[in-house]
């Protein structure tokens, strides 16, 4: 089970934003996409609890949801008032970036409807003791969106603890989200309000600085690499302060250009560290939604009874076949995965 926003990504594709006279559209979002590559490639139930303002717009969201696979059963519908003055959807423009130009992302998400979600909205006893879900997941994009859907996380939170849920939280801090209303200081407040709760971390070296407080030494200028020794005695740190959290986990990347990266995972768990093999040199086609598919494939790891070894390998495989392909979410299978887990090739398959 999800909890998040689903945009529209308008993809110029080869092009630039500002010059582009095509977009290709898709759906994403941080929070869905981990849903979305659990059961598109997994083959596991999933879940979006999101709000739509109910135009044409929305419902091309909810037809590419659709064909996502993940159940609607929880998409609350928000009347339209005719030219968004009080709800919308929202918009994400998106430059994949080539070489020496960096991926540029434009969104444009003000008074969605998602984001005027507040407590008592979601029936959460449905969600989780009538419904069962196992797994909670939510994270720092939707947290950010309002003063309001940080409370929902909370009573999401507290009501999957109830009921013996795991939760999993996605630190994904996005400087553009949080500048209009605080900055890095509310991000932390807000933060380190949610983390007492949660059991599963995932973040990158920022998103557990800016996001959280905690600082790391080893990093370069442009914060672009980060060693695992280094990020080990952050999460040795976050761990004293957050007992509670059982799993942290982190994708390691340095972006050489947009075109290629180094691309590895790391997990903490049971008191121990594990880590996926580094790829050196990874191509990449569109790197947004790389981080989403590394923490669908780690979940998918624990929800089938996998060690932690095995789950971060596969998590960081994942992530790093999503990047091949154009949009937000995977179109990898499970047999790619598990190919690309033991293959250091991509050998043509006949």
């Amino acid at each position: 089970m999800s909890l998040g926003e689903v945009m529209l990504r308008l993809d110029p594709g080869d092009e630039r934003i500002a010059t582009t006279r095509h977009f290709r559209v898709w759906e994403g979002g941080g929070e869905y996409n981990v849903a979305r590559g659990l059961r598109r490639c997994f083959g596991m139930e999933t879940a979006i609890i999101t709000a739509l303002a109910d135009n044409p717009v929305g419902r091309l969201v909810e037809d590419l949801m659709l064909q996502g696979g993940v159940s609607l059963n929880y998409l609350r519908w928000v009347p339209y008032d005719g030219v968004g003055r009080t709800v919308r959807n929202g918009l994400n423009f998106t430059e994949r970036g080539f070489g020496v130009r960096a991926a540029v992302g434009c969104s444009d998400r003000g008074h969605t409807a998602v984001s005027q979600l507040k407590p008592g909205d979601i029936d959460w006893e449905q969600v989780f003791s009538k419904d069962g879900a196992r797994w909670f997941h939510t994270g720092g994009i939707f947290t950010a969106l309002s003063e309001t859907t940080p409370l929902v996380a909370q009573e999401g939170m507290e009501a999957a603890k109830r009921a013996g849920t795991v939760i999993s939280y996605d630190l994904n801090y996005r400087a553009s989200l949080w500048k209009s209303i605080g900055g890095k200081t509310k991000a932390q407040e807000v933060n380190r309000k949610l983390a007492p709760m949660i059991d599963v971390m995932i973040g990158n070296e920022e998103d557990f600085t800016a996001a959280l407080g905690f600082s790391v030494s080893g990093l370069d200028e442009q914060h672009s690499k980060l060693e695992s020794e280094n990020f080990k005695k952050m999460i040795d740190a976050v761990v004293k302060e957050y007992p509670s959290m059982s799993v942290i986990a982190t994708t390691l990347r340095h972006a050489k250009t947009a075109s290629v990266n180094d691309w590895g995972a790391l997990c903490y768990c049971d008191r121990k560290f594990y880590e996926a093999p580094k790829r050196d040199n990874l191509g990449i086609y569109d790197r947004v939604g790389g981080g989403d598919s590394f923490a669908s494939g780690l979940i998918y790891g624990f929800l089938s009874g996998k060690d932690p070894q095995w789950s971060v390998e596969c998590g960081a495989a994942h992530g790093a076949l999503a990047m091949t392909t154009p949009g937000d979410t995977t179109m990898a299978t499970l047999g790619e995965v598990l190919q690309a887990m033991t293959a250091r090739t991509a050998r043509i398959e006949r």
